[in-house]
């Protein structure tokens, strides 16, 4: 029984040095707007892009890349709800087109290119 109890006190021990040493998990600037979710993932990607620049990065540079990728995250899942939401509203225009419904066409036509702006301007 000494045993066993002595191995399950190590394997615990283990589990809590591993848990104290994994990163520390932050949320990331959120992305609340498509317009948001663009400028963050430019100016994080730019703060990827200087950090990947340099000849050798320190651990101190491993925590910032940690730390920023959860922003681009955000700001990644937040442009893929969007372009769904655009696809969506690109097939409202292509379909009103086929029917000849001018209204949709206009409708979801200003509405796709005040996103598609936004995305890409």
């Amino acid at each position: 029984m000494k045993p066993l109890l002595s191995a399950l006190l190590v394997s615990l021990m283990s589990a809590t040095a591993v848990a104290d040493s994994t990163p520390a998990h932050f949320k990331g600037e959120p992305a609340d707007t498509l317009a948001q979710a663009v400028a963050n993932f430019s100016e994080y990607n730019q703060r990827l892009a200087e950090l990947l620049a340099q000849d050798e990065l320190a651990i101190t540079d491993l925590g910032s890349v940690h730390e920023l990728t959860y922003t681009l995250e955000n700001a990644l899942e937040k442009i893929q709800e969007e372009v769904e939401a655009m696809a969506h509203t690109l097939e409202e225009v292509h379909q009103g087109s086929e029917t000849g419904d001018f209204e949709r066409v206009q409708s979801n036509g200003a509405a796709y290119l005040e996103a598609a702006q936004t995305l890409v301007p």
